[in-house]
């Protein structure tokens, strides 16, 4: 019972209770557990507090989440597949429309055309961005978009080995060897060079389903993404891309680059960082392998009155079509998230996205040079980068973030969580969002953070 009176709420009051036992003829609550065994029910109360009522729990929610700092407080230069990204007002004002935000899946086009056209005209600019023929309604986050475009190799291929840059994003990896530990692949990861890039052309891809490529990759680095695709095509495998969706308007697409699928997170457009999640996974690819395509379609057509019309064109999955025939076990698409990115990608327009681009490349080229100048920091790797950087510093980077956040900067994350030997090293991301302000005080907050040891 709360303290400030009977606030609380509880479905079933004693009498209710009685009414139910009384109805299915049991004379009490631990009689319906007779089935089973004593030795196996707890015999004591559960170690929870007593309850809370709703304006208790209100206010210990309130001081929980208050002892939260998010990007919101914090200037952020935490990167590795999540950014703090602007997100233009007319994305909320879009997708908070209840035509939008209540929708369900579209199976019924007839009451359905509005998410339908705006998920057609989303699959319309990744296919823009990423340089393909056709695009999916979207994915779950970026790491399942890989899953299913690896299991699209392995089907046009009838192989089973995979081989993937080892500066792939290490979550991506590690749901990839989830997702495939009970199909039989056969995952190489390719160690990559002193440069933090991997040597594609000694790749040998004769075998391979696929090569996986990052470009960006998880270290900012540029990959040599056409090399990569070739030595595939060279053994009659296929290449994937990952890539961040923000570098199309400054770098080359996917599909310019020889690359056979594109995949990508595409959080930063649209969708804030929201403690993780939910996110939105893009996928392209070429028509030719469009009937290996995972998830559903949104297609364009005519109705009966000769009028413009959308539909489902293709659902691939095993609730559509007989499961020995479906592409995957999508269940669903992130509609509402591809929303907000399609409402981004219109707002920004070619113009934005190249503009965007540049900002970000230009202003992590100052912040990679302005930090390599605090004593006992450096540049990890040397070469061409796009928007996030390594820093190695003279002190484990995981107390570094910490001291950092102590003075109101986020970074990171730690490169030691996934890499033994980059316990030193930072990562640096610098979206449009960060000043030359922001990165003078990012650096003089290292600064003293390291001579304060």
């Amino acid at each position: 019972m709360g303290t400030r009176g009977n606030l609380d709420f509880s479905p079933h009051t004693p009498s209710d209770e009685t009414e139910m036992l009384a109805a299915i003829g049991v004379a009490s609550i631990d009689d319906l557990f007779e089935p089973i065994p004593v030795h196996l029910r707890l015999a004591r109360d559960l170690a929870v507090p007593d309850a809370l009522s709703e304006l208790e729990l209100i206010e210990h929610a309130g001081a929980l989440a208050a002892r939260n700092k998010g990007a919101s407080e914090l200037t952020c230069f935490a990167g590795g597949g999540a950014y703090d990204h602007y997100v233009p007002a007319i994305v909320r004002a879009m997708v908070s429309r209840g035509e939008f935000a209540t929708s369900y899946t579209p199976y019924q086009p007839e009451l359905s055309q509005g998410v339908l056209q705006a998920i057609f005209e989303f699959q319309t600019m990744v296919c823009e961005l990423y340089g393909m023929e056709v695009a999916n309604a979207s994915l779950y986050d970026g790491a399942s978009a890989l899953v299913e475009a690896v299991n699209l190799t392995v089907r046009a291929t009838k192989r089973e080995r995979i081989l993937i840059g080892g500066t792939v994003h290490p979550h991506y990896l590690a749901v990839l060897k989830t997702w495939t530990s009970g199909l039989g692949f056969d995952i190489e990861t390719i160690p990559f060079e002193p440069d933090g890039a991997v040597d594609w052309a000694s790749v040998d891809a004769r075998d391979a389903a696929a090569v996986v490529v990052a470009d960006p990759n998880f270290f900012g680095r540029l990959e040599d993404l056409e090399t990569a695709a070739q030595r595939a095509h060279d053994h009659g495998a296929l290449c994937i891309a990952i890539t961040d969706p923000t570098a199309m308007g400054v770098l080359r697409s996917p599909g310019e680059a020889g690359a056979d699928v594109a995949v990508g997170e595409g959080q930063a457009f649209g969708n804030p960082l929201t403690f993780g999640g939910p996110y939105v996974g893009y996928f392209a690819t070429k028509l030719e392998l469009v009937r290996q395509v995972p998830g559903r379609i949104a297609g364009e057509t005519l109705d009966s009155n000769g009028d413009r019309a959308y539909v489902l064109t293709l659902q691939a999955r095993e609730q559509h079509i007989r499961r020995a025939k479906a592409t995957s076990n999508v269940c669903t698409n992130q509609t509402l998230m591809a929303i907000a990115s399609a409402v981004h990608m219109a707002w920004l327009g070619p113009h934005g996205l190249q503009r965007m681009g540049e900002i970000c490349a230009r202003r992590s080229g100052l912040a990679a040079a302005k930090l390599a100048e605090i004593p006992g920091c450096r540049l990890a790797f040397e070469g061409p980068v796009f928007k996030e950087f390594v820093l190695e510093t003279p002190m484990p980077a995981k107390d570094l973030i910490g001291k950092l956040a102590e003075r109101g900067y986020l970074a990171g994350p730690d490169l030691g969580r996934w890499y033994p030997d980059l316990t030193d090293h930072l990562l640096i991301a610098v979206t449009e969002k960060r000043t030359e302000q922001d990165v003078d005080g990012l650096a003089e907050a290292i600064e003293k953070a390291l001579t304060e040891r």
